[in-house]
């Protein structure tokens, strides 16, 4: 096409096509071909009311139907000529659509503008990846719920800096997350929830002097109801910064428990096992089993940072309402949705795959005196002993099994009373590590009663 016809395009404005360099800058096609199936959705759908509001006939949007459906199997085929100077992804629809049925196709854009058709198209876009996301979540979710019901009630170290603090389960360890990413899910549908208003109809800022049903296009894509005003509706990205804010947090969720895969595979703690799925070998170590895919997804949480703190970038400074600077908006939401829709899918596979080593995790929980809270809380409840002087007996009691090179249930009874002489034999009874996470029964709690019921609950709403 040359550049005389590109020109058309934009209109008698100009005499003159753009030279290479601005071609360049100006053109979207190359990532924004990615909304064609909401592009020509939203097309098909205004084309409808149109006709449905006699401004133009039936003859003419019925050919631009067929002719737009036409366009989206060439497109699905892989058949469709994309060019750079049609710019973008409404200028090849409609000038292929031009091809194919003639004057009708120009009829098309009849009380619309780019302006509200690109922000209908990627407010289209980012509704179908929160859906994408919340259906990732749940099944991410459900492989939570399995590992924690297979070791509801199996101890191990719960950290507090990274340092043994108190023994929890395994079970309640898996739930924490299940909790967060149900709050990731909820963000999702929040986001949603609010931007399933249609944008279609605002034109390219003020309203449209036709008199067109902007319910009727509304209900036909799916929304709850038109925008309110065409300023903020050609204008806003709040939708895109909210799914990628969304996004970010998601991916924060998925980092922190990538590292605690990285280090719970190690040979230092190993905790856990991840499957060969997710683990690579090293081209000198024969022995390493590298946890390839935790590290990865750990990484990508940058891109979707990035992306977030990028579109926020370049929206804080646009004044009302549509600048080209707005071109940019899609790139990074559509790189973060990739990336988050991998990171969903490869953390439910290392999470199902995961096999726990419960000997491990066991051994761990009853090191670095984990059960020194329980007896402090002890010498409260039997002694009657403020918390405050509790606290001071409990940890003269773990200096000297620390100097003694022994865990706190390896103390005598004679040595426990010359640090407190009120001290009884049944203070064991709190010192080992399964009646320790038993005795964790308020609500939120360890307690594998606890967890059990969580379980039951979690498995209940996810179906």
């Amino acid at each position: 096409m040359s550049k005389t016809s590109a020109n058309t395009m934009w209109g008698g404005r100009f005499s003159a096509g753009p030279d290479a360099i601005m071609e360049a800058i100006n053109a979207s096609i190359g990532f924004d071909r990615r909304l064609a199936p909401q592009d020509i959705s939203g097309s098909r759908a205004h084309a409808a009311m149109l006709a449905a509001c006699g401004i133009i006939s039936q003859q003419d949007a019925a050919a631009i139907d067929a002719g737009l459906v036409q366009v989206e199997g060439e497109i699905a085929r892989g058949d469709f000529a994309f060019s750079t100077a049609l710019e973008d992804i409404h200028m090849n629809v409609e000038a292929r659509l031009r091809e194919i049925i003639g004057t009708p196709a120009g009829r098309l854009h009849t009380a619309r503008s780019r302006n509200d058709q690109v922000a209908l198209d990627f407010r289209l876009w980012v509704r179908e990846q929160c859906d994408a996301a919340i259906e990732g979540l749940d099944a991410l979710m459900r492989a939570f719920v399995t590992q924690a019901e297979a070791g509801a009630d199996w101890v191990m170290p719960g950290f507090t800096h990274l340092q043994t603090a108190q023994p929890v389960t395994w079970g309640h360890h898996m739930l924490a997350y299940v909790e967060m990413f149900a709050r990731d899910k909820g963000r999702f549908q929040d986001a949603r929830a609010r931007m399933n208003e249609c944008p279609l109809g605002a034109a390219a800022l003020a309203g449209t002097s036709f008199p067109i049903d902007r319910h009727m296009t509304a209900a036909a894509l799916g929304f709850d109801r038109p925008t309110a005003n065409s300023l903020d509706s050609v204008s806003d990205r709040d939708f895109a910064l909210e799914f990628l804010s969304a996004a970010a947090i998601c991916a924060t969720h998925l980092s922190r428990f990538a590292e605690e895969l990285v280090i719970w595979s190690s040979a230092q703690f190993r905790f856990v096992r991840m499957s060969d799925r997710f683990s690579t070998g090293s081209s000198i170590m024969p022995q390493k089993r590298n946890p390839d895919a935790a590290e990865l997804l750990r990484a990508k949480l940058g891109r979707i940072l990035g992306a977030s703190v990028a579109l926020f970038t370049v929206m804080k400074g646009l004044p009302l309402t549509y600048s080209k600077d707005m071109q940019e908006d899609k790139e990074q939401v559509f790189d973060a949705a990739d990336t988050l829709m991998l990171g969903l899918a490869a953390m439910e596979g290392m999470v199902r795959d995961l096999t726990a080593n419960r000997d491990a995790l066991a051994a761990a929980a009853s090191a670095g005196f984990s059960t020194a809270t329980d007896l402090a809380d002890w010498l409260v409840r039997e002694l009657g002993l403020p918390f405050r002087e509790a606290h001071h007996v409990t940890g003269a009691l773990v200096k000297l099994a620390e100097d003694k090179g022994c865990d706190l249930p390896d103390l005598s009874l004679a040595e426990m009373q010359n640090i407190h002489g009120q001290i009884t034999e049944a203070v064991y009874s709190v010192l080992g590590v399964q009646n320790s996470v038993a005795s964790r029964t308020s609500y939120g709690g360890t307690a594998p009663e606890n967890v059990r019921t969580r379980i039951a609950h979690w498995k209940e709403v996810l179906g």
